[in-house]
């Protein structure tokens, strides 16, 4: 039987602004990553995001983001690895705050968007954040793109780390993600999207946009709680796990190499 871990992006309302379906895609997901205010959150969100993850035994991430609130944290910022390493350290400690007044703890740390992107490919900046993540706690585990530099930066100073794909996104033959500019860059048909989830879970291979087979080492595939269909998807993409025999366990709980 496989394992997998099942990672949503969660806690992205702002204020008034109202995004995602978290109370109903939490109780299908076994690891949650939470806005941290830079992209999208605020302090009400963290507080309450973090509390529902409680409630459902889901572990609590740090999502981590470039300063970018209007543009989501999609757009690339140029920044140097100290300030890499500053806004990743910042945005885990505050969220630490709030799991420590709710009685848990940050169990990981993943880039958001832009970040995320540009640490997969830029190695001074996949090992900013990485040493932000074992200098904040070196038992925090790092999400990265599989087979990226982030990954492999956390690694080389002994953190634990998650190699993660996606279930909605398109690949493109070099493992990296189709750019969100890109008309197909999301898997939109549930079926499609859970047809790749299960692709890569129990066979660790993903097609790419130009019909490319990708090996694929994963630990944790990723549901976007910003789609419409975010809690329909979770459920059917969990049911659809289950009935294929993949254990669906948090990479906080299932220990290293199980």
């Amino acid at each position: 039987m496989a394992d997998i871990d099942l990672n949503c992006d969660m806690g992205e309302s702002y204020g008034a602004w109202s995004m995602g379906q978290d109370a109903q895609v939490m109780p299908w997901i076994t690891s949650a990553n939470i806005a941290c205010g830079f992209h999208a959150g605020d302090f009400s969100t963290m507080q309450q995001t973090v509390l529902l993850a409680n409630v459902h035994n889901v572990a609590i991430g740090a999502h981590v983001s470039l300063p970018d609130l209007q543009g989501f944290g999609r757009r690339e910022l140029r920044i140097t690895p100290n300030e890499a390493y500053a806004l990743t350290l910042y945005q885990i400690g505050a969220l630490a705050a709030f799991a420590r007044a709710a009685g848990t703890r940050v169990a990981h740390v993943k880039p958001h968007g832009a970040l995320y992107n540009m640490a997969a490919k830029d190695s001074a900046l996949a090992d900013a954040i990485a040493r932000a993540t074992r200098d904040f706690d070196a038992g925090l585990i790092l999400f990265g793109l599989a087979g990226s530099a982030l990954p492999q930066a956390g690694e080389k100073l002994g953190l634990r780390v998650a190699h993660e794909a996606f279930a909605d996104r398109h690949y493109e033959d070099d493992g990296s993600l189709t750019p969100r500019r890109e008309p197909d860059a999301v898997i939109h048909d549930i079926d499609a999207a859970i047809a790749q989830a299960l692709s890569i879970a129990s066979n660790g291979t993903v097609q790419t946009r130009a019909g490319k087979t990708l090996r694929l080492r994963t630990d944790t595939i990723c549901v976007h709680g910003d789609r419409a269909d975010a809690a329909l998807f979770a459920r059917r993409l969990r049911a659809a796990l289950d009935a294929a025999r993949v254990r669906v366990i948090s990479l906080s709980v299932a220990a290293p190499g199980t």
